[in-house]
């Protein structure tokens, strides 16, 4: 065993890092093959392939992505910027070609082929995203005269542009949601709120009379009666069948009617096979990641970490109450997934790249400042 007057990388990893928020990572990681487990064997029999081939596949993508997860939390700063903006450029790429090269997916083109795996582009540019507005906030704080906020503007533009064209309005709310949530910590003043909720507005109401899709899930949201509404009144459905404490694993028998199940829909499948009360817990996880986050990143005296851990953070957390939401119809359908627990290779890998960012930036890092280097103060376990 390492001494601690003469810790390995590794030994000052393990010493350092957050292990209360690894540790709730871990287990929303071993939930979502539980729980694909119990909700994919269904969907693969439709459709003709194994039973157990989404649980397979799941399971082989959790192995790049925990490696994601751990090689990232090394990174100092520094070096999170640097890959970010990498990722964030190929991702701009891809997503900005998806429109002409993707395979129409229900009216949309979100997907690239790749030597035959199937990747979403923009999931890996929400992570990436955030650590560059970050970033120029941050600098903002420390150097006024800097156009930051200009250029964060632009790439908030940019970004949510080609998203429209593909389209793909869950990811645009998302990403415009936390960039407005950094900019207000940043200080936004009261009429930059009134222009961005106003051209927010305009946004939706101009994709509710311009895109059909979106206009039939707002009008099936409000009225039920206008619209095929089965999956959700499926969904809902579950909580009661459910209870609170499920028919028990296996037993369920929404997840034999319900196409998306295993992704979208997976925490209906959860409420109806383990009940309420497991849905709880998985509540109280995304919370608890989310609370602790914040609040090392609100103790931090780093603008860019600050402003980095927290957006991460919001990401994470809107990112969950979304999927959840609408799984309970509390808003319209917006075929997001659920943090480490829906199927999906895309989802996985760069969430655990956006986890691993925040793992690192809330390390303890002694207060001295190293060479060019921003640090963290100590903060309590």
């Amino acid at each position: 065993m390492a001494s601690r007057a003469q810790p390995t990388p590794l030994s000052e990893w393990w010493r350092t890092i957050d292990r209360l928020t690894l540790a709730a990572l871990g287990a929303l990681m071993l939930g979502g093959i539980v729980l694909c487990l119990a909700a994919s064997p269904p969907v693969a029999a439709r459709i003709g392939l194994d039973p157990f081939h989404f649980v397979n596949r799941q399971v082989l993508f959790l192995i790049p992505a925990v490696a994601v997860l751990i090689a990232t939390s090394f990174l100092s700063p520094r070096e999170i910027r640097k890959l970010a903006l990498m990722v964030f450029f190929v991702s701009v790429v891809l997503v900005a070609v998806t429109p002409y090269f993707g395979p129409e997916i229900k009216g949309a083109r979100r997907w690239l082929i790749v030597l035959g795996v199937n990747i979403q582009p923009s999931e890996f540019l929400k992570p990436a995203f955030v650590i560059l507005v970050a970033w120029l906030f941050g600098e903002s704080s420390k150097r006024p005269d800097m156009p930051a906020n200009t250029v964060a503007l632009v790439l908030l533009v940019v970004v949510v542009s080609f998203l429209v064209l593909q389209p793909d309005f869950g990811q645009t709310m998302l990403i415009t949601l936390v960039w407005g949530a950094l900019f207000y910590m940043a200080g936004m003043r009261l009429i930059w709120v009134l222009g961005l909720g106003a051209t927010a507005g305009l946004g939706l109401l101009t994709a509710f009379y311009t895109v059909p899709h979106v206009a039939q899930r707002i009008n099936r949201f409000l009225d039920p009666a206008s619209g095929d509404t089965f999956n959700i009144d499926i969904a809902t459905e579950s909580f009661v069948r459910g209870g609170w404490f499920g028919r028990g694993p296996g037993e369920g028998t929404i997840k034999r009617i319900l196409p998306e199940g295993h992704t979208d829909f997976v925490f209906a499948v959860a409420a109806e096979e383990f009940g309420v009360a497991l849905c709880l817990i998985l509540v109280a996880l995304f919370a608890f990641i989310v609370i602790r986050a914040l609040r090392k990143a609100m103790r931090n005296d780093d603008p860019f970490i600050r402003f980095a851990a927290a957006g991460l953070a919001i990401l994470f957390g809107l990112q969950s109450a979304i999927n959840m939401a609408v799984n309970l119809h509390l808003m319209p359908a917006k075929g997001m997934t659920l943090p480490f627990i829906s199927y999906g290779g895309s989802s996985l890998v760069s969430l655990a790249y956006g986890m691993g960012m925040l793992i690192a930036l809330t390390r303890e890092r002694p207060q001295a400042k190293l060479a060019g280097e921003a640090v963290l103060a100590p903060s309590p376990a």
